[in-house]
């Protein structure tokens, strides 16, 4: 709430942890819930948001090392993995959708 510039409908904002939000989702009109703790929640982000992030979204989850370690064997058979067709169609099959492979 403190980064708020502006809040002229005067809407009540609480901060809560993340996986949380699942839980008291009937105690509140609206909740920021990432994607992980709502799938475990059994919500389908798909049907049940109201808005999702696009494949597009500068939030997307990123692979990092050292930078001593980025050649690595074991680090560039981690990255080819991740970025192989069986992963992606393993996302596409899995999270029908409510996770979206941005390689």
């Amino acid at each position: 709430p403190r980064d708020i510039a502006e809040n002229p409908k005067k809407i009540k904002v609480r901060e809560l942890e993340a996986a949380t939000l699942p839980r008291v989702l009937d105690q509140v009109d609206l909740a920021l819930i990432n994607t992980n703790y709502a799938l475990e929640a059994g919500l389908n982000p798909n049907k049940d948001a109201l808005i999702i992030e696009g494949a597009d979204s500068p939030y997307v989850n990123i692979l990092v090392t050292r930078e001593d370690n980025k050649n690595s064997d074991a680090v560039q058979k981690l990255v080819k993995a991740l970025h192989s067709d069986e992963a992606k169609a393993f996302i596409n099959d899995k999270y029908k959708g409510a996770v979206v492979p941005t390689f």
